[in-house]
């Protein structure tokens, strides 16, 4: 026995021990393979471990007392190397205990053995001194001193082996210290930074603290520190001083908006995105700048209207300010939408603020107009040949994209819906459109947006145009087989009654030469399409191009009644306000209005006797103005405008009342039973996709469902509906 463990020791201090290692393995082999009582496995075992403890207690115990800081460190890892380089040797020597002895009676190994009583022996007197040494050097490291990583890595090492295949040592003995020290560090460091920089400043602190953590970490902590170490970090520095940082008035959230410094959005986007609801407070300052900036343009646009409407004298209709409008808001939409993926990542939570600031303004009126209502005008400004924006193909089909895209925003869907219907009509019938191509563009892009319902009937109204062409070259084959010759060209769009906006049929007296044209197409449609399918004519809606000579020929273009009025009054001298009424049957505010486009609008065809301004009187007579004149030899004579926004407003609250007397009537049909509140919330989630409901018209549908017995209310309860089936 004293022969094999007494050198154990010398070994470290002795080279030439390796005379003697082959003798030692021999003899332990010998010693631990005899049979009871000569077995000494068990007490070699023993001695094993004691060699380790005096020497830890001899050589390295002492020296670890005499030292502090880097001078420490070093003498630690001094002795924890040389202390590994012993177990390792040894177990050479031993290692028939590990194979057999150990195993046999389930024991620590020899290596779990030498680091057992390092634990036991030096690392009680050297852990909190290792501790606040390795912090002293990181604390230097972030002052900006250079600090020996490897050392730090290596000594950061042997707690981690201590804990024996567990961090638990690393995790009590080192980190749990290290992330509170590093929280009073920067605690210190934010209450001096937060009152000498400003927001940006700040920031780029933070974010290059953070940067400089992770780095240590890659450098010599454990992995596991880092999401515990930059949580300490976040809270001191972010969470501490967050509303603040954000709030700030003059360098918070609003300023970096204002200032369009991307680049400090963007970090403060990364940095309170790491905090739990972090981003929050900063999506509400988004929201409240973007409506401030939208409201400012309301306001703006409301100004420029009134004073384009005060410069025309009161006149209706939109005006430039008001398509303005909704350019500005377009450029908006595209300025905040760079904002959300330069600076914001795409994120829901901004996303959210951006639709929540824009719903905010597009359903203010402006002038007195909903944004629904502008949104169709400015859609049928770009759309209308002649009229619109001077813009390439390619260029019109992005604003067309924008522009619907804003549809997002406005909650009376319906009421854009029943504006562009009947602007497009429009287009359609007086040939104004720019094209087919970008009209179904358009409707493309409005299904995506609402859905194949909503664009259903508009849809129809294009392919019903492009089917009239193809029924009008239909017309033509049949009057050249039927050798019929007109004494006036005509051409005819037949539409579908279901597609097209309700239009009032316009009773009009025809000349024999336009007479003729409509006879001759009748009888082509009796011959040639089912007797179920029965025709309307709209004479208000059709065109008529005629020759005028006064100083010169002229090419007009003007409606029937128009034409009608021209066509009495050409052999005449003078005709009274009712012989032309009975010339042309005219019912008589279409007879007025038509005068006045030719008697007081922009191309004054004829004279109006007395030449009193701006009305036309039942005693007034009328002649043809021969003193005519004007540089075009191409005119369209317009009639004079009709704000059709009550019509149109009137059609949409009928439209309303039936969907929401159906969508009552479906919920109830579902549940059979139903109480009011629940009730209500249902018809308003099914409702606001097209129209934000009015719980007051609900309740009168309610009511009047009741009356017709659709609904009951409970005997019991009156709050409670029944459906009556």
């Amino acid at each position: 026995m004293t022969l094999c463990t007494s050198p154990c020791v010398p070994y470290f201090t002795f080279p030439n021990i390796h005379a003697c290692s082959l003798c030692a393995d021999t003899v332990i082999y010998n010693m631990c393979t005899q049979k009871i009582p000569n077995d000494y496995s068990e007490e070699l075992y023993a001695r094993y471990r004691k060699v380790f403890v005096t020497y830890l207690k001899t050589y390295v115990v002492p020296t670890l007392k005499r030292h502090r800081g880097e001078t420490f460190l070093r003498h630690l890892l001094d002795g924890w190397t040389k202390h590994g380089i012993m177990v390792r040797w040894l177990r050479r020597f031993f290692q028939y205990l590990d194979r057999f002895h150990i195993q046999r009676h389930h024991l620590p190994t020899l290596a779990e053995v030498g680091v057992m009583a390092f634990r036991e022996t030096a690392y009680p007197c050297a852990k909190k001194k290792a501790c606040d040494a390795i912090i002293q050097q990181i604390d230097a490291e972030r002052d900006g001193e250079s600090v020996d990583a490897g050392l730090l890595r290596a000594v950061l090492g042997m707690f981690q082996e201590v804990g024996m295949g567990s961090l638990q040592r690393y995790d009590a003995d080192f980190e749990q210290e290290f992330l509170n020290r590093t929280g009073i560090y920067y605690r210190r460091m934010a209450a001096e930074w937060i009152d000498a920089l400003d927001v940006a400043e700040y920031l780029a602190k933070v974010e290059a603290c953070l940067k400089m953590e992770e780095d240590r970490v890659r450098r010599y902590l454990h992995v596991s520190t880092l999401p515990k170490l930059l949580a300490e970090v976040e809270r001191q520095l972010l969470q501490e001083y967050h509303m603040r940082l954000v709030e700030d008035e003059k360098s918070g959230c609003a300023a970096l908006l204002r200032d369009e410094r991307t680049d400090d959005l963007a970090r403060m986007y990364r940095l309170f995105s790491r905090l739990p609801n972090g981003l929050d407070p900063l999506a509400v300052a988004f929201r409240r700048h973007v409506e401030a900036d939208g409201l400012k343009l309301v306001a703006k646009a409301g100004e420029a209207a009134a004073e384009a409407k005060a410069r025309k004298g009161g006149g209706e209709g939109r005006t430039a300010p008001e398509h303005a409008f909704i350019r500005n808001v377009v450029a908006l939409h595209d300025s905040y939408m760079v904002y959300l993926t330069n600076c914001f990542g795409r994120s829901a939570a901004f996303h959210r603020a951006l639709k929540d600031a824009f719903e905010s303004f597009c359903n203010k009126r402006v002038a007195g107009a909903s944004a629904a209502e502008l949104t169709a005008t400015f859609c049928d400004t770009l759309l209308k040949k002649g009229h619109g924006e001077r813009l390439s193909e390619d260029e019109l089909e992005v604003m067309l994209e924008k522009v619907v895209q804003l549809l997002a925003y406005v909650s009376d869907k319906d009421l854009f819906y029943e504006f562009y219907r009947k602007r497009l009509s429009r287009r359609l019938l007086g040939n104004l459109s720019v094209g087919e191509d970008a009209e179904k563009s358009v409707l493309n892009q409005l299904k995506r947006q609402c859905g194949q319902q909503f664009t259903s009937k508009l849809e129809g109204m294009v392919q019903d145009f492009q089917l009239a062409r193809e029924k009008e070259r239909a017309f033509q084959e049949w009057l050249e087989r039927c050798g019929i010759q007109l004494p006036t060209e005509i051409a005819v769009t037949v539409l579908t009654t279901g597609f097209w906006p309700n239009y009032k049929p316009l009773e009009i007296q025809l000349p024999e030469c336009l007479a003729a044209g409509v006879q001759a197409f009748g009888a082509f449609h009796d011959e040639t399409t089912q007797k179920s399918r029965r025709l309307q004519w709209q004479m208000g809606l059709g065109q008529v191009i005629m020759k005028a000579t006064f100083d010169k020929t002229y090419e007009l273009i003007v409606v029937p009644s128009q034409a009608v009025i021209l066509m009495a009054l050409d052999d005449v001298d003078t005709m009274s306000f009712g012989e032309v009424r009975v010339q042309t049957g005219l019912p008589e505010d279409d007879l007025r209005r038509a005068l006045q486009s030719l008697c007081l609008g922009k191309y004054r065809l004829l004279r109006k006797i007395p030449e009193t301004p701006d009305t036309i009187a039942t005693t007034d007579m009328f002649a043809v103005n021969e003193n005519f004149s004007d540089r075009a030899r191409r005119l369209r004579v317009q009639l004079p405008p009709v704000d059709d926004r009550r019509v149109v407003q009137g059609e949409v609250a009928k439209d309303r009342k039936h969907a929401l007397e159906a969508a009552i009537v479906r919920i109830m049909k579902a549940r059979k039973k139903l109480d009011h509140s629940t009730l209500i919330m249902e018809v308003v989630q099914q409702s606001q996709r097209t129209f934000q409901p009015d719980v007051r018209q609900i309740k009168r549908c309610i009511e009047g469902l009741i009356e017709r017995e659709y609904l009951e209310r409970d005997e019991e309860n009156p709050q409670i509906y029944k459906y009556i089936a």
